[in-house]
């Protein structure tokens, strides 16, 4: 599993250094996967915890919300995703219905009268490249490998370039 040093995870949350610190560890709201080893070492985040640290600036910024009461939510919400590939969360939608009552549904025809609902995928989406997430919206399974066909026969330099930064070409 590749993960994010705090550098990486605040730029891919929007958060400050000092707010992720705060939230991960001296709070404790959102946990890191890998904690710091030494002083002036940095901790890790997977795509997961990442995902749930954009959920939870969300609440804060946009909706106000209070994150300290929904700490559970949080590490319930990990446990969630914790197993699930890419492809299935980015179809997900996250129902909060207060009182700490929530769910994850796929996709959203029709929210209940009184729920929050976040769609996952504008949180996912910018995750999918830097750890080289699966992007399941194009579908294909490459039946042979580009290396193998280059060098069998000649094969124009653009598909080339496109074999050394590992990319299916249609």
């Amino acid at each position: 599993m590749r993960f994010a040093g705090t550098r990486e995870t605040c730029e891919l949350t929007g958060l400050s250094v000092e707010v992720l610190r705060e939230w991960t560890i001296r709070r404790a709201l959102i946990p890191a996967d890998v904690f710091p080893r030494a002083k002036g070492s940095q901790a890790q985040y997977s795509w997961q915890t990442i995902l749930i640290l954009r959920l939870a600036a969300t609440l804060r910024n946009r909706f106000h919300v209070e994150l300290q009461a929904h700490k559970t939510l949080f590490a319930q919400l990990k446990d969630a995703v914790r197993d699930l590939e890419p492809s299935d969360v980015m179809t997900m939608t996250l129902l909060l219905a207060g009182n700490g009552v929530w769910t994850l549904v796929e996709g959203l025809t029709r929210e209940p009268a009184e729920v929050l609902a976040i769609q996952l995928k504008p949180h996912l989406e910018p995750l999918l490249e830097f750890f080289n997430l699966p992007d399941d919206s194009v579908r294909q399974i490459e039946l042979f490998a580009i290396s193998s066909i280059a060098a069998d026969r000649k094969v124009p330099s653009g598909i080339r370039a496109h074999a050394r930064r590992n990319e299916v070409v249609a």
